[in-house]
């Protein structure tokens, strides 16, 4: 009997996102959109939501595209894959790294396999074409194909001269020598230089020859840790003349076409270090009396889009940097300093161009309209976060106190209802401290200690939250493209890893419910006070997706909001830049809107969040390095700490002092062959059972500390005395390659 033609096909069922995932993974050859459509028979409307679904795994880190747009689990190396050679391991084991890795998991662990008898060992530098075996959690052993390039290769160094040989000094804390540089190799560098260059070929015995390329800068001290890390990370530093030009070229606004908002007293509030100020706040009890208790809020925002206009010479060394990169004793900016510390920084007592956005509230917080306007302000006063404080708490001082009743308490009093509101959405509040370093006036670290948190920066969090989410709810209503700020919710494979965790230390997160902020705060708040509630912050944390820009609007999970975009900080991000365009372009407020054909904003969106994270890398780095630069003269001190990382091959610890991090190696505890157990994030003796998991107190002396690197290694406290000292290697039990359980277990080489 033949099918009858009239009668619809019958729809094939859409695959749940775990059986998408277990096709690819599945999956020997390609597998893209199309042989994932193929393989579940989805129709055309089917298609195009699992386009959705796909980029939805993506964002949420599950899936990684890969050449040909096939996909593969996050950071998984195909079988066959090019590496270079970076260096080796303390047992002298030669080490590899994927040669392109753009993906936002930890780098796998390559241990590169001896060469064939004929072949000439690798050296450090060389790119070969390899054979990846996975043997454990992110570890591969490799076996060369072919060899594609031998070196030279790059690397970034300090110059040093040590007992009369010139030697470079890798920043990279994987790379395990130095290199010397001989006479007539090293471009006129001085001792203390940070440079550039290229390792030299050759096998010969003893460290390896390289030769300078590039001076990076002078001895500066202290000062140079930032540098090492933009050039690590490649960070641009300077502008083209053009951009510098048109930069220096801008001029103070004039009112035409602009509201006059220089009577309202608005101030910025920042932290005492602050460089450039593009928010400015207001608010005043609303004299509606439809909406009693009710707050009217100002925000108003530096007017960048007037400057820097779509395709100009400033708008493509934004979209270049994507956004600053903040260092303790310097910024790299997004935009020249002529605008960022000028003409688009909302200084005191001068007329600058905004973007400013009224907010009505009622008395409950919750946002019930909202206009924007472009206008001219002037800020009554620039305060800092502890000067707001503090005259909230009583204690005025010349410039606070004829604000207090006027500016300073209203404020207050709509942060009250905003955090109302907070509350009543169920936020994802963590407790996760900040370090801030202390610079001292000849550039040297003065001191490092955990950065103040007032009701001040919560009441700027709140104002800005509040505009941001009038701009996405703007943009939507205009049928203007946005740039949404999106958190998705946590993957099932990180909830059922948490709840695993959750059950072993007495901790339930339910099952079978759709999961929302408050269940992670519920759980945060019964951890609270007890030995487990540094634990449960980090690996909660460590459950959640990552945040990121992207046209398709998911929501924002972590703060429980429907809709969410940037609008507040156009000088220091190039989204916000993005947002403000729409917003005039939709509202017609004159110059400087999105132009009629503007770039894929999927594209903008992906390039923006990933010069977000290369900045954030960069940052704390640079951190890990002014850290241990402080503790440099401090080798021996003991430190209380708290596990914040489990590995097979050690621990890592945050020292509660200063809150830097350093590498207790696995030869640092006591003998016995110790069990990796990734679920519970813990490190178990088979024989004595002792257990180190995350979250743990521990005691700790600090054996080195690399200013260059950032690297520290700790050595266990047993009973206020070290560890014993290493007696010899076991090579076989280390269970490090050839299949030896590596993520299982590792004896402690005593």
């Amino acid at each position: 009997m033949s099918p009858d033609p009239k009668k619809p096909k019958k729809r094939a069922p859409f695959p749940s996102r775990n059986e998408i995932l277990q096709f690819i993974q599945d999956s020997p050859g390609k597998a893209g959109k199309r042989e994932i459509a193929r393989a579940f028979q989805l129709d055309a409307d089917q298609k195009r939501e699992l386009k959705k679904l796909l980029r939805s795994l993506e964002q949420d880190g599950k899936l990684q595209k890969g050449r040909g747009r096939r996909y593969a689990d996050p950071g998984t190396l195909p079988a066959v894959s090019v590496v270079r050679v970076s260096g080796v391991d303390t047992d002298g084991e030669l080490l590899a790294r994927p040669d392109a890795w753009e993906d936002e998991t930890p780098e796998p662990t390559i241990y590169m396999a001896p060469e064939k008898r004929g072949r000439s060992a690798l050296a450090i530098g060389d790119r070969v074409l390899a054979k990846l075996d996975k043997v454990g959690a992110n570890i591969y052993e490799g076996r060369t194909i072919r060899r594609l390039s031998e070196a030279p290769a790059l690397v970034l160094g300090i110059f040093e001269a040590v007992q009369g040989e010139n030697r470079l000094r890798p920043i990279d804390r994987r790379a395990k020598s130095d290199f010397i540089i001989q006479t007539g190799d090293d471009l006129g560098a001085r001792p203390g230089d940070l440079v550039r260059a290229e390792i030299k070929p050759g096998r010969k015995l003893g460290l390896r020859k390289a030769k300078i390329i590039e001076r990076l800068h002078d001895p500066d001290g202290a000062q140079s840790i930032s540098l090492i890390a933009i050039h690590d990370h490649d960070i641009p530093t300077q502008f083209t003349l053009e951009a510098l030009k048109q930069a220096d070229s801008a001029k103070a606004p004039t009112l035409k076409g602009r509201t006059d908002l220089r009577k309202i007293p608005l101030v910025t509030i920042d932290g005492a270090d602050a460089r450039d100020f593009d928010d400015a706040v207001w608010a005043e009890a609303d004299p509606d009396p439809k909406n009693t208790g009710g707050w009217h809020l100002l925000v108003a925002i530096a007017d960048v889009s007037w400057y820097v206009r779509p395709g100009d010479a400033l708008d493509e060394a934004a979209y270049e940097r994507g956004n600053s990169v903040y260092f303790p004793d310097r910024v790299v900016p997004m935009l020249p300093e002529a605008l960022s510390n000028g003409w688009c920084s909302l200084n005191p007592r001068e007329d600058r161009s905004c973007l400013a956005a009224h907010l009505w509230i009622d008395k409950d917080g919750a946002l019930i309209r909202h206009e924007f306007v472009r206008g001219l302000m002037k800020s009554a006063a620039r305060l800092t976060y502890g000067q707001a404080q503090a005259a909230a708490d009583g204690n005025t001082d010349d410039l606070t106190g004829p604000l207090l009743e006027t500016v300073i308490k209203p404020l207050y009093g709509a942060y009250e209802a905003l955090a109302k509101a907070r509350r009543s959405r169920g936020v994802l509040e963590l407790d996760l401290p900040e370090r801030r370093v202390l610079i001292g006036e000849d550039g040297s670290v003065a001191g490092i200690e955990q950065r103040a948190r007032y009701d001040s920066h919560k009441l700027i969090e709140e104002f800005m939250i509040t505009a941001n989410v009038a701009a996405a709810e703007t943009l939507e209503k205009l049928h203007q493209p946005c740039l949404y700020r999106i958190h998705d919710v946590p993957t099932q494979d990180k909830l059922e890893s948490l709840r695993q965790f959750l059950d072993s230390i007495g901790l339930k997160l339910a099952r079978g419910q759709t999961i929302k902020p408050q269940h992670f705060n519920n759980i945060l708040k019964k951890a609270q006070d007890t030995p487990h509630q540094h634990l449960v912050n980090e690996v909660v944390l460590r459950s959640q997706a990552q945040a990121q820009y992207a046209p398709d609007n998911i929501g924002h999970f972590g703060l429980a909001l429907r809709r969410y975009c940037h609008f507040t900080s156009p000088i220091r991000r190039y989204a916000d830049l993005l947002v403000h365009r729409a917003l005039i372009r939709g509202l017609k407020l004159g110059e400087g809107g999105l132009e009629d054909k503007p770039k894929d904003f999927a594209d903008m969106g992906e390039h923006i969040s990933n010069l977000e994270r290369r900045a954030a890398q960069a940052e704390r780095s640079a951190i890990d390095r002014f850290t241990a630069a402080f503790l440099a003269d401090r080798i021996g001190t003991t430190f209380g700490g708290r596990i914040n990382g489990v590995t097979r091959f050690g621990l890592f610890v945050t020292l509660d002092e200063i809150g830097g991090d350093g590498l207790l190696p696995i030869r640092s505890l006591p003998d016995d062959y110790y069990i990796h157990d990734e679920d519970r994030h813990e490190l178990r003796g088979r024989s004595h059972r002792l257990r180190y998991r995350l979250g743990d107190a521990i005691e700790v002396r600090l054996a080195e500390a690399d200013a260059i690197t950032g690297g520290m290694i700790l050595e266990l406290m047993d009973a206020g005395a070290p560890a014993g000292p290493r007696k010899g290697k076991n090579k076989k039990a280390s269970g490090k390659r050839k299949g030896k359980q590596p993520s299982k277990g590792r004896r402690r080489r005593s």
